[in-house]
C-alpha cells in the first residue's frame, strides 16, 4: 500500500518513496506502451547531471504534423503552442519541496520544423523520416531518480480525474501499480543485450550530401557572411541507413560509450528517438531561467597528452571563442523577451566541458521569468535554440532552409518536460537518432562562422557523429 502523504491535496501531487534502481533497468520493467520516454542523466557530474526520469502510460497524447493537431484523438488545426498551451492550462499543481523537479506534467519531443509557427521561414518540402513535428504525452505518473543522493520516489497527481477525493483515489492505484512492477527491480544495471560488445562498420550510410556539396554550402554561407547577411548559421547533414537493430538497446549502447547529462529516449507509434546530448537548452525553476549553449569543439586526444593539448587550443581559439559570444548574445535577446529587465546575466563564459569523443566551449545564461510568462512563452521566445540556427536568427533559418535538402525532424529541436507545476528542463536534441521506416537517420552539423574552413567543419561532423555510427554499426 502507499504510505501516507500529507503533500497530496488540491494543490499537490502524492509522493512515495522506492529502493533506488538504475533508470534504464526500471525503464524495461516497466514495459512501457504507448508514448513513453526516459528523461537520464547518463553522466552525473555538478548541477547538471542529477536526475532522471521515467514517463509512461499517458492520460493525453498530443502530436502536430504541419497545421494539424491530434489531441486525445481528436484532431484540429491551428499553432500546436496556442493548443498546448491551452490544454496545459487544465492542468495546474503545486510543488512539493526536497523533491525531483519533475512532479508529474508534459513530457516528449518539439521537433526544429516547429519554427514555421513562430516566425515566417521558407519550408523544406522534402521530409524524409515522416514523424511528428511535436510529440508530447501528459503524465500523471513520474518515476524520479536523484542520482546524487541515490533516493528515487512514484510521484502521481491524480489528473485527468478533478475532485479531490477521485484524484487521490487514482494516484494511489497508479502510485501501487507502479511499486508492484517495480518490486523486483535489483538490478543496477539494464538487462543484457546491450550491443556495445563489439563494433562493425558494414552498415551502409547514406547523406543527403556528398562531401563536395556539404562543403560547397558552407562556401556559400561564407558568401553570405562576408556579404553581411548574418554572423554564423548552424549547418547539418543527415545520414541514413536501414538497420534492424533495436532502438532501445542502440539507447543503453550511447549511454555507455557516450555517457551525457542530458541523454533522453522515447518511443511513439512508428518511431522512436534516442539523444545522448550535452546541451541544456531551457530550464525553468520557480522563475529561474537557465541555458548552456555549446559552441566550440575539439576531438578527444589519443594520449593525455594530445587530449590536454586539444582542450587547451579549444579554450584559447579566437574562432570557437567568437562562435560562442555570438550565441550568448543571440540568447540574452531571446530571454530579454519574457525576462524581467535588467536579469540576465552569464554566469559562466566559456567552459570547458570533456565527453567520451569530444571536448565543448559551453556557456551559460540565465534569467528571471517575468510573472506574465509561462513556460511554453519561455519555449515560444526562445525556439529553436540559437546554438544550432546561428545569428542573426531567423535569416539564419532561413539560409538553413535554402541549403540543407531535408527537414530536421527531432534533430534540434528539444526533448523533455514542463511540470504542471510550472517548470521546465529540455536539451538541444543533438547527438541523436531518429527510427522510423525502418531507417535509422542521424543529424551531424556544426556553426560556420567567417574564419571557418569548409574541409574541416566537414571533418568536425563526423567527429561528432563517431559515436553514434559505431552504436549503431554494432
Amino acid at each position: 500500500m502507499v504510505p501516507p502523504n500529507r503533500e497530496f491535496s488540491s494543490t499537490h501531487p502524492l509522493t512515495c518513496e522506492i529502493p533506488f534502481v538504475a533508470p534504464l533497468a526500471a525503464y524495461e520493467r516497466l514495459a512501457p506502451k504507448s508514448l513513453s520516454m526516459v528523461l537520464h542523466s547518463a553522466l552525473v557530474g555538478g548541477d547538471v547531471g542529477r536526475y532522471s526520469f521515467i514517463a509512461a502510460d499517458p492520460f493525453r497524447i498530443l502530436t502536430s504534423k504541419n497545421e494539424r493537431v491530434c489531441i486525445g484523438g481528436e484532431s484540429e488545426f491551428g499553432n500546436p503552442f496556442d493548443i498546448l498551451s491551452r490544454e496545459l492550462a487544465r492542468y495546474r499543481l503545486a510543488s512539493v519541496e526536497g523533491m525531483p523537479p519533475f512532479q508529474t506534467g508534459i513530457a516528449g519531443y518539439f521537433g526544429y520544423d516547429l519554427c514555421h509557427h513562430l516566425e515566417r521561414l521558407p519550408r523544406t518540402d522534402r521530409d524524409d523520416l515522416g514523424v511528428p513535428d511535436m510529440a508530447i504525452g501528459f503524465y500523471d505518473a513520474v518515476v524520479c531518480f536523484d542520482h546524487v543522493d541515490k533516493r528515487a520516489w512514484i510521484v502521481s497527481s491524480g489528473f485527468p480525474e478533478s475532485d479531490e477525493e477521485s484524484r487521490l483515489a487514482r494516484a494511489k492505484a497508479r502510485i501501487e501499480y507502479i511499486q508492484t512492477t517495480l518490486s523486483g527491480t535489483l538490478s543496477e544495471t539494464p538487462s543484457s543485450g546491450s550491443p556495445c560488445h563489439e563494433t562493425r562498420s558494414d552498415t551502409e550510410w547514406v547523406s543527403n550530401f556528398s562531401r563536395d556539396a556539404y562543403e560547397n554550402a558552407v562556401e556559400r554561407i561564407l558568401e553570405y557572411i562576408l556579404a553581411g547577411d548574418i554572423y554564423q548559421a548552424n549547418l547539418a547533414q543527415c545520414f541514413s541507413a536501414s538497420v534492424r537493430a533495436n532502438p532501445w538497446d542502440v539507447f543503453k549502447c550511447m549511454c555507455q560509450i557516450n555517457p551525457a547529462p542530458f541523454a533522453a529516449f522515447l518511443k511513439g507509434e512508428g518511431f522512436a528517438v534516442a539523444s545522448a546530448s550535452p546541451e541544456r537548452f531551457m530550464r525553468l525553476r520557480g522563475d529561474r531561467v537557465e541555458t548552456r549553449p555549446i559552441k566550440g569543439t575539439r576531438p578527444r586526444g589519443c594520449s593525455a597528452a594530445e587530449d590536454r593539448a586539444n582542450a587547451q587550443a579549444l579554450r584559447e581559439s579566437e574562432k570557437d571563442i567568437c562562435e560562442n559570444v555570438m550565441i550568448v548574445d543571440l540568447l540574452r535577446n531571446d530571454l530579454s523577451r519574457v525576462c524581467l529587465d535588467n536579469s540576465v546575466e552569464v554566469p559562466t563564459l566559456f567552459g570547458i566541458e570533456t565527453y567520451a569523443a569530444v571536448h565543448h566551449l559551453v556557456s551559460t545564461v540565465v534569467g528571471r521569468l517575468d510573472s506574465s510568462n509561462s513556460a511554453v512563452d519561455l519555449m515560444r521566445a526562445t525556439f529553436p535554440g540559437g546554438s544550432i540556427t546561428g545569428a542573426p536568427k531567423i535569416r539564419a533559418m532561413e539560409i538553413i532552409a535554402e541549403l540543407e535538402p531535408s527537414q530536421r525532424g527531432p534533430y534540434c529541436g528539444c526533448i523533455g518536460y514542463i511540470g504542471f507545476n510550472g517548470d521546465m528542463d529540455t536539451n538541444i536534441a543533438i547527438r541523436g537518432i531518429t527510427f522510423a521506416n525502418k531507417m535509422a537517420s542521424l543529424h551531424v552539423g556544426g556553426g560556420i562562422v567567417a574564419d571557418s574552413n569548409p574541409a574541416d567543419e566537414y571533418e568536425e561532423t563526423l567527429a561528432k557523429g563517431r559515436l553514434l555510427f559505431d552504436c549503431l554499426s554494432a
